[in-house]
């Protein structure tokens, strides 16, 4: 994917998907039960946007939700305060801006697309942000595959609030923006430029947004991380920074809260499967986890 925001690139790397038993199951849906655990809880894989009319809980989710005590996400989206306080983390350290990062004729480039683009905030500002969260404003503002994006994290959100359930967060804003330091300003730079370099040659890119979309609505794990890994070779040496680190750390979180209560864990579905990803993880730390089918379609509404 030629366009992917920061967003989408720490939720979406590296992914294979296999059940139990090994054999493939598309499910985003899993179930954490045995080690001891009095009630199951579960885990379900999101991503950042999805057209509006393709956005739906499924009925097994909307059911774990309501019988778990609490509702986990990656970040604890209803604090307005930690998410203000996590602003001044975008920027750059060292007073650095892009102009710092790449030529006179590529910042040029850079700003020229931005005001192109119609970006949501000043490039005045942008450009003092870390160019991976740079690169995902410009992506959200770029899509137009459909006409309304939401965020599955919102949907879920939503229902935790209606079932009466306390939503916490995995990890702080604040942390998700210092990963960004582990990787050097430059190549997030050269990165930023590929991008838009690929947005001014490519016509297709609603076209690849639409692929990915229809991968997630299918449940596809394998097909979501053939589409993100085939174009992102030049993250996957940060996969350590992006996914694995914090997959073990959620692990490590998850094993002193799921003895005490069920939880419904909802997280970027890239952190989700593979050797190091959270579902085997848990499943080495002595816990049994199991596909849940959970079809998600559109309800039907009674008449």
């Amino acid at each position: 994917m030629k366009r992917l925001s920061a967003g989408l690139i720490m939720s979406l790397l590296a992914m294979t998907s296999f059940a139990q038993n090994g054999k493939p199951m598309n499910t985003l849906l899993w179930k954490v039960t045995g080690n001891g655990l009095e009630k199951p809880s579960y885990l379900f894989g999101t991503i950042h946007m999805l057209c509006k009319e393709d956005a739906f809980l499924g009925a097994k989710l909307v059911e774990a939700i309501e019988k778990s005590d609490k509702v986990y996400l990656e970040l604890d989206m209803d604090n307005l305060f930690e998410m203000l306080g996590a602003m001044s983390k975008m920027k750059m350290r060292g007073d650095t801006t892009l102009a710092d990062l790449v030529s006179k004729e590529e910042y040029q480039q850079i700003k020229a697309y931005f005001a192109e683009k119609n970006s949501m905030l000043p490039f005045s500002m942008v450009e003092t942000y870390k160019p991976m969260i740079a690169s995902s404003l410009l992506m959200e503002a770029n899509f137009s595959a459909c006409e309304e994006q939401v965020a599955m994290e919102q949907l879920i959100m939503d229902e935790a609030k209606k079932k009466g359930k306390t939503v916490l967060g995995l990890e702080t804003m604040a942390y998700q923006m210092s990963i960004f330091d582990s990787i050097p300003y430059k190549i997030q730079a050269q990165d930023l430029l590929k991008s838009i370099n690929a947005g001014n040659k490519d016509t297709d890119g609603d076209k690849e947004f639409k692929e990915m979309m229809d991968a997630y609505r299918e449940q596809n794990l394998d097909k979501l991380g053939a589409l993100i890994t085939s174009e992102e070779e030049g993250m996957m040496q940060y996969q350590d920074i992006l996914l694995n680190n914090r997959n073990l750390n959620w692990v490590e979180k998850l094993k002193t809260i799921m003895p005490q209560q069920a939880v419904v864990v909802a997280v970027g579905a890239g952190h989700l499967p593979g050797e190091k990803g959270v579902i085997n993880l848990l499943r080495k730390a002595g816990y049994t986890v199991t596909p849940v089918e959970n079809k998600m379609s559109k309800p039907v509404k009674e008449i």
